[in-house]
């Protein structure tokens, strides 16, 4: 009981810590989104957006490595001086080292090309919009190998303080977009470029935190970073390709509504777009952040051969997501059009839409979080590669009949049939197999009685 108090302790600090944060950031945030669009208007705006979230079409960048760290240290009993835990953090700043300078290549590359107008649609600012996209993706291939530290810091369960650090982000958002307008300086489409600037300064203080709490652990593991032959990779694929395979399929599936609205649509709807994620952005990341601390719970108990059902978790995520997206609906017309300056207005389609995708992404994060084994990773590979032409094919229908509010309503239709469903599926069989497994064990263990009582 004390450990599933202490896990719920986690989980509630986790999301209590992201509202204060994401309140903070979500205040800041709508000074700097009516910055941006007063100084230098919708379409700077609509690039922005644009660019800022183009690191979301590239969460496979990771290559899986977020399950090998977070199994390896939550399942450790002493992560400290477990040489698997140093070897597995050896191994993720490798694989993350090549994966960062491979996208920065092909960042060059693309840009050299001048592909970034036919990739990114009429979204893109013509001229300036080619070196900005190449700055914004070339610093997140830098910074991702800086990523390793907020794993850790997940698997030590200290996801609060993952959570605390990205409080840097919205100050110096709104200091660098402030500056840029106060002394009027020619960097209005460059302006995505600070808030990959921003995610790197977290990712550096995460680290920092990540390698004084697992010392010496860390600082060994970067030394042995060039040691190829003498220090080897943990046998990292069983569990890094489901999880590379999901990140491959989930942004085509679920990151491509602001491309389909750039294609199809004109600035409007992608601007209506941005607000809306924006503002609804600040419940996701909240639930995400709360569901993620979960991930160490499940992985401690499995270690450990002890049944933890995510049940509870899931209709406590479901029900409070659910409230809170309403709640924000309810005040949105205030405040879209007080974040706006009375520029953008979000229909019902677009709302809804929200709403509903808020509810679904909430009900499946603790079911998920139980499904972070090789078995469960390797059962939501199937359903999530289904859901990218389910998805894409209703939100392309919907875009073209709704307009603004289609992708994400096609995006909560496609989640809610690929991943809630299945995953609730996948996660009642496999509890009834552990607890067989459980009574098995128990009733082979020899008895402790006297032969002669």
């Amino acid at each position: 009981m004390s450990a599933k108090r202490g896990a719920l302790r986690n989980v509630s600090s986790t999301a209590l810590i992201k509202v204060l944060v994401m309140g903070a950031s979500g205040i800041l945030g709508i000074f700097t989104s009516r910055l941006i669009i007063s100084h230098f208007g919708t379409d700077a705006y609509a690039q922005y957006g644009l660019l800022s979230t183009l690191s979301t079409l590239l969460p496979f960048a990771d290559l899986g490595m977020a399950a090998v760290v977070i199994n390896a240290i939550a399942g450790s009993g002493d992560p400290k001086h477990d040489p698997y835990v140093r070897r597995a953090v050896t191994t993720a700043f490798r694989i993350l080292i090549a994966a960062g300078t491979v996208i920065l290549l092909i960042a060059l590359g693309i840009t050299l090309l001048g592909w970034w107008p036919t990739l990114l649609g009429a979204g893109l600012a013509p001229g300036s919009g080619d070196l900005a996209a190449f700055l914004c993706l070339g610093i997140f291939g830098l910074a991702l190998p800086l990523t390793v530290g907020q794993r850790i810091l997940v698997g030590l369960e200290r996801t609060t303080l993952q959570v605390a650090t990205q409080f840097v982000v919205a100050p110096f958002m709104f200091l660098a977009v402030g500056a840029v307008a106060l002394f009027a300086l020619p960097s209005g489409d460059y302006l995505a470029v600070f808030s990959y600037i921003a995610a790197a300064l977290v990712s550096v203080l995460c680290l920092s935190f990540a390698s004084r709490l697992l010392k010496p652990q860390v600082g060994h593991a970067i030394r042995d970073i060039p040691r190829v032959r003498s220090v080897r990779n943990v046998a990292a694929f069983g569990l890094a390709w489901p999880m590379l395979a999901q990140m491959l399929a989930l942004p085509i599936a679920m990151q491509t509504d602001r491309l389909l609205l750039s294609h199809l649509t004109t600035g409007t709807e992608l601007a209506q777009y941005n607000l809306a994620t924006q503002l609804f952005g600040l419940i996701l990341q909240t639930i995400a952040a709360a569901g993620v601390a979960l991930w160490p719970v499940f992985a401690r108990a499995r270690s450990a051969d002890r049944v933890e059902t995510p049940w509870r978790a899931t209709l406590a995520f479901a029900g409070g997501g659910l409230a809170t997206a309403l709640a924000l609906a309810a005040l949105l017309p205030w405040v879209a059009g007080f974040v706006s300056d009375g520029k953008l207005q979000l229909d019902g389609w677009l709302v809804g839409g929200y709403i509903a995708f808020v509810a679904v992404q909430a009900a499946k994060y603790p079911i998920g979080m139980y499904m972070t084994d090789q078995r469960g990773l390797t059962f939501q590979v199937l359903p999530i590669v289904i859901m990218v032409p389910i998805n894409l094919g209703i939100s392309w229908w919907l875009t073209l009949l709704l307009g603004a509010g289609g992708p994400i309503i096609g995006s909560a239709i496609a989640v809610l049939l690929c991943q809630v469903i299945p995953n609730l599926w996948y996660v009642r069989r496999d509890l009834a197999r552990r607890r067989a497994l459980a009574q098995e064990a128990e009733a082979q263990e020899p008895s402790l009685t006297p032969m002669g009582d």
